[in-house]
């Protein structure tokens, strides 16, 4: 199985009730921002990346939050999920890649784990738990 390694962002509102939350063409389900991790690539310039491609939005990344891991025997992947948690720091909410994203909602959280099931204790779990430390060491 070949190793893929994908970066989402867990990004709340200023209330915490609600996460934003993007619709993936592809198979019309939902999901936190994110994507695949590119070559040369850190796991925080992903998941900062992705985000902006996705909705626009200028983030900050704060800690992990989350990992999860998952293979799928389809497309013979072992998935590494890496949640951060993240703040917008700038930009504004547009579709920037119409062609992967359908939309992009803030979805309150009891909703969304509904929607988005595949974290342990859902995800206001995430949102009230202490991060995982996270500490790129560089290259060596």
């Amino acid at each position: 199985m070949k190793r893929v390694d994908v970066t989402y962002c867990l990004i709340t509102d200023p209330t915490r009730s609600k996460v934003l939350a993007v619709k993936n063409v592809s198979n019309s389900s939902w999901s936190l921002p994110g994507g695949s991790v590119e070559e040369d690539e850190t796991l925080e310039q992903a998941a900062i990346r992705e985000v902006k491609e996705e909705t626009g939005l200028d983030v900050k990344v704060s800690g992990i939050a989350a990992i999860n891991e998952c293979k799928f025997k389809k497309s013979d992947h072992h998935a590494i999920f890496f949640v951060f948690n993240a703040e917008v720091v700038g930009g504004g909410i547009a579709i920037q890649r119409p062609e992967e994203i359908a939309e992009i909602r803030w979805i309150e959280v009891e909703r969304a784990n509904e929607m988005m099931p595949f974290y342990n204790h859902g995800l206001q779990s995430l949102i009230a738990g202490a991060e995982i430390a996270y500490t790129n060491e560089g290259v060596k």
